[in-house]
Order: structure tokens, then C-alpha cells, then sequence
């Protein structure tokens, strides 16, 4: 149920695009309880000078692959869950597509389960058996 906005700088390809979705949904996956059906990513290639960040605050030197993660959550998840989500997040995004740990930055936002609906209207994280549903919806 995660729903994540990535945000980078023009000029990545298709494949591109597709590797950091994929790595990023694997590391979902692998370390923060996320159904594998369940990818909702929104990926913004901004042109120079809509993508502002300091290239060396708390982190880096960043270069101009940095990448912005933002995830809006509807669970929260316990502190030793989203550091071992940011770590292996950040080695498949440098297996694939290649980025450097300096250039990925992770924001986790945490909603209430009242604050989603996926489609008609409806409130499906409130139904009884909605992670039931939504695990055999996986491919």
C-alpha cells in the first residue's frame, strides 16, 4: 500500500526508469511487509532548476543522478524495519540502475488506514480481510 513519488532529473531512459522502479519495489518487498502486486509509483523527471537540493547536506557529494523518494505509507513500520529497508534499497538501486548511496535519498511518511481509498469510493484498508485480499491479488 505504499504509494511512492521518485523524483530525478531529465535525461534517464525507459530502462532506466523501469530498473530504479524495480529495485526500489524489490527492497519493498524484501524488507517492508509490501505485497509484490502492490506498486504505485510516480516517477517525475524534472528539467534543471526544478530539482533543488544541496549536494553535500547530511549525506554525499550528490551529483546530478540524485534521486528523491518520497513514500506515503498506510502502516507504520518499526525503526530497525526502515533501516533495513533504506540499506537494501539503496544496494539494488546500485545493482540496478547503478546509483551511488550518496545520491538516493528515502522520506517515509506514515498515514491512517481511513486516509486511502483505492478505487470506488471505498475506505478497503477499514474492510475485515483487506491484507488477506491484497496478498492474493499477487502475482
Amino acid at each position: 500500500m505504499p504509494f511512492t513519488r521518485i523524483s530525478l532529473l531529465k535525461g534517464k531512459s525507459p530502462d532506466y526508469i523501469a530498473a530504479l522502479s524495480e529495485s526500489l519495489h524489490r527492497a519493498m518487498v524484501e524488507t517492508f511487509n509490501v505485497p509484490p502486486a502492490d506498486r504505485f509509483h510516480i516517477i517525475h523527471q524534472h528539467d534543471r532548476g526544478e530539482l533543488i537540493f544541496d549536494r553535500n547536506y547530511l549525506a554525499g557529494p550528490r551529483s546530478d543522478d540524485f534521486v528523491l523518494i518520497a513514500i506515503t505509507a498506510g502502516k507504520p513500520r518499526t525503526s530497525d524495519a526502515r533501516t533495513t529497508f533504506f540499506k537494501r534499497a539503496v544496494e539494488l538501486l546500485g545493482q540496478s540502475p547503478g546509483l551511488r548511496p550518496e545520491d538516493v535519498m528515502i522520506v517515509i511518511n506514515t498515514t491512517a488506514p481511513d486516509e486511502w481509498s483505492f478505487g470506488n469510493g471505498g475506505q478497503q484498508m477499514l474492510e475485515p480481510g483487506w491484507e488477506i485480499r491484497a496478498m492474493e491479488t499477487a502475482p
